[in-house]
């Protein structure tokens, strides 16, 4: 590993409040409250670093650091009106880092079901335009060659995706998913996937890897190539992204020509979960799409299969408030209406994913109380999973220490029925949940994750750690339609 020096003046926080997007729609600015939250502990961090006699790249990096930046957070979102969710942190945890450590320091099985990893070196980069730098913002660039052209790519590969996931992080297990995408142009193919996973794999450890096989049954022989993904690949689930095609239009799981076929074809092969992206529309023409009504359809047709409502149906930038029944027309609330909709209860098979929905819902704390006690209630707290949609945010440490510190007010949890989020609720998030749908033993994989070859050398490099606290995904405009070009390739 490096050694320490990925931002040696200390001016990245912790806890990432900014405009990055996943790549799946427009970077949204922070409001003033946002950027009074990033100014307010900027100023925290660097008179606590000061007062504990330290540099600031130290403090931010230690516990104390990521305690006093949620704790600045929860000043200026108070500074706002804003008091329906806050991080539940002791304030002197700023200043007492074994305080601050009881709190973000946690020792959860973290089994992320969306994690992202773009290949540096494959086929797709044949169809970018001359003269593009795909990429080129990413930290691990910072030290790479500037020639030949893009020769800085080969370090983005899995030596940077392994330290920012097991290293950098308390993620155990991560699931490798896919973008929707023409089979001839591909960011990441099944083939770069299971290479990366073997590298994991080899390394003395437990299964950490787990790949999802990309299927958009709107697109001429994806369900044909099921049979191979399962057989050679072994995957463990399906992705599927109902508002894309081939041809600009998205398609319903309860399609007879699409969507029945693709979930019967999952039955018939034994690998019956169904991760399908909800929330996060490609622009107008496939907003519908992106909506859940077909969720509980499919659902109450299909008892025997696990279907993943990935972004858990959020929209981008739509307040969220509390359900109110029959009026459910929009993001988490088009799913919870189509669950009441089919008599789909809490703890049935249909789970909520929280991959780019609680990274954004961070920068407002109402919105991320009222969407966690919807899902919590309605979907139920054994079927809310743990996502990040990483690497597209860096690191997916903050997230973790965010989701460990947050609370639903007593105020929201009385009038709405919330329950607060306990130990036992984030344990079941973070984790536990997802065992039963991937079939995984969470006993028998932490005693092989906390000793296996991966944990060892996790615990060497914090020894001097070096994280970068920076994110991959746009952040602007441009950035995004730049990317979204890529993809069109």
């Amino acid at each position: 590993m490096k050694h320490q020096d990925s931002d040696p003046g200390g001016l990245r926080l912790p806890i990432k409040l900014d405009s990055t997007s996943n790549g799946e729609f427009v970077p949204v600015p922070l409001d003033a409250a946002g950027r009074y939250a990033n100014r307010l502990a900027r100023e925290m961090t660097a008179a606590a670093a000061r007062k504990s006699g330290q540099t600031r790249r130290k403090f931010l990096i230690s516990s104390s650091g990521a305690a006093a930046t949620l704790l600045a957070f929860n000043a200026a979102q108070a500074a706002a009106g804003r008091s329906g969710g806050y991080f539940d942190l002791p304030a002197d945890a700023a200043y007492d880092t074994q305080l601050a450590s009881s709190v973000l320091d946690g020792d959860e099985f973290i089994f992320d079901v969306q994690g992202h990893y773009v290949d540096p070196t494959g086929a797709w980069l044949k169809q970018v335009p001359e003269g593009a730098r795909p990429f080129a913002a990413m930290p691990a660039a910072d030290d790479c060659p500037v020639e030949p052209e893009r020769a800085y790519l080969e370090c983005l590969g899995p030596d940077a995706f392994i330290k920012d996931v097991f290293m950098d992080s308390d993620t155990d297990l991560m699931v490798l998913s896919f973008v929707p995408s023409r089979s001839d142009a591909e960011p990441v193919t099944i083939e770069s996937a299971d290479a990366v996973r073997r590298i994991v794999d080899e390394m003395e450890g437990s299964q950490r890897l787990l790949l999802h096989g990309r299927v958009n049954p709107n697109q001429d022989g994806d369900v044909a190539q099921m049979d191979e993904l399962a057989e050679r690949w072994g995957v463990s689930a399906w992705k599927t992204y109902t508002q894309w095609g081939p041809d600009g239009r998205g398609f319903w799981m309860d399609d007879e020509d699409t969507g029945i076929p693709f979930v019967e074809k999952a039955r018939d092969l034994d690998v019956k979960v169904i991760c399908i992206h909800k929330g996060l529309p490609f622009g107008p023409r496939s907003y519908e799409h992106s909506q859940c009504q077909d969720i509980g359809r499919i659902a109450r047709l299909y008892p025997d299969v696990t279907f993943i409502v990935y972004h858990s149906g959020y929209v981008v930038d739509h307040p969220e408030r509390a359900f109110a029944p029959g009026a459910g027309t929009d993001g988490i609330d088009t799913l919870i209406q189509s669950l009441i909709d089919n008599g789909i209860g809490p703890g049935s098979n249909v789970y909520a994913e929280l991959g780019s929905t609680w990274r954004f819902l961070m920068r407002d704390p109402d919105s991320a109380a009222h969407a966690m006690g919807k899902l919590l209630k309605y979907v139920g707290e054994d079927n809310v999973l743990w996502g990040t949609d990483s690497l597209w945010y860096g690191s997916p440490q903050d997230q973790i220490q965010a989701f460990r510190s947050f609370q639903i007010s007593k105020e929201l949890q009385e009038r709405h029925g919330y329950p607060a989020i306990t130990p036992a609720i984030r344990a079941k998030v973070f984790g536990l949940n997802a065992v039963k749908p991937y079939r995984i033993s969470a006993e028998e994989l932490k005693l092989h994750t906390r000793s296996d070859a991966m944990a060892k050398r996790k615990g060497a490099y914090q020894e001097r750690p070096d994280p970068h606290f920076a994110t991959y995904g746009p952040k602007t405009r441009r950035e995004f339609f730049n990317l979204l070009r890529l993809g069109d390739v």
